[in-house]
């Protein structure tokens, strides 16, 4: 346990804190919470003729607490690495050679801790026959109504409610394409939500297209997205606004 103004961190190799590690200290400082904290990992070094303790892995953390006035003391894990040098390399360690959490495994912890938003994010999908897979290498068959990208999904469903994204999904689901992919679930809300091409089309006219092009559209977006110097999402959008067939009332106002 020791006071975290206590802890030094060594700027010859850990990282500057930007914006976005700003961004985490504020969250930190803001919701302090001892089942989420982490104790950062230290080292014993020498400064001035004075035994100090840096910090290895766990700035943010650190930093946090010590700006947290009612945080005395914190847990600290303590490591050998008796220069610079080996604790640079115990930093790296710590930085690499760690089991990443990936998106859908916070997904899943989620919805077991009964979060509101994953809740609604699989009761979307569900509804709209699409099954949220646990894993990335899980697709059955041709990977028809499944997907991964649970992160596309929970931003559109924050932009634009849980029953229009319901709707977007079903485009794609209908369509029978699999699996769903972020740059697919991105093109079909961007035809279905901006005026210029929502009030052209119809949801069962855009799946009708997808059905048409197939695999074609996406070989027909890259070239598009490259001659035209635009992301493949966009540019599969457009290669399928084209395919699809338009309301006439509405090509005539818009003419």
């Amino acid at each position: 346990m020791v006071k975290p103004t206590d802890l030094y961190v060594d700027p010859a190799y850990q990282r500057n804190i930007g914006e976005k590690g700003l961004r985490q200290i504020r969250r930190i400082i803001g919701g302090f919470d001892w089942t989420k904290y982490k104790p950062p990992i230290c080292a014993y070094a020498e400064s001035d003729g004075h035994t100090i303790l840096k910090v290895l892995d766990g700035q943010h953390t650190a930093i946090a607490a010590a700006s947290k006035p009612h945080v005395p003391l914190i847990p600290v894990m303590i490591v050998e690495a008796e220069d610079t040098v080996a604790q640079a390399k115990a930093f790296i360690g710590q930085s690499t050679e760690r089991v990443g959490v990936t998106t859908l495994q916070l997904h899943q912890a989620a919805l077991a801790a009964a979060d509101e938003d994953a809740q609604t994010l699989e009761l979307v999908c569900s509804r709209a026959n699409i099954k949220v897979l646990k894993t990335t290498n899980s697709y059955t068959g041709g990977g028809n109504r499944q997907t991964i990208a649970v992160n596309q999904i929970k931003g559109m469903i924050e932009r634009h409610g849980a029953k229009l994204a319901r709707e977007i999904l079903e485009v794609l689901a209908n369509a029978e394409r699999g699996p769903l992919t972020a740059p697919q679930i991105k093109a079909v809300e961007l035809l279905l939500t901006a005026p210029e091409y929502a009030d052209l089309i119809t949801p069962d006219d855009l799946t009708i297209a997808i059905v048409d092009l197939l695999f074609t559209a996406e070989d027909e977006a890259k070239i598009f997205a490259a001659s035209h110097k635009t992301t493949f999402w966009r540019a599969l959008a457009v290669t399928w606004f084209r395919k699809c067939k338009k309301r006439r009332n509405s090509v005539a106002k818009a003419a």
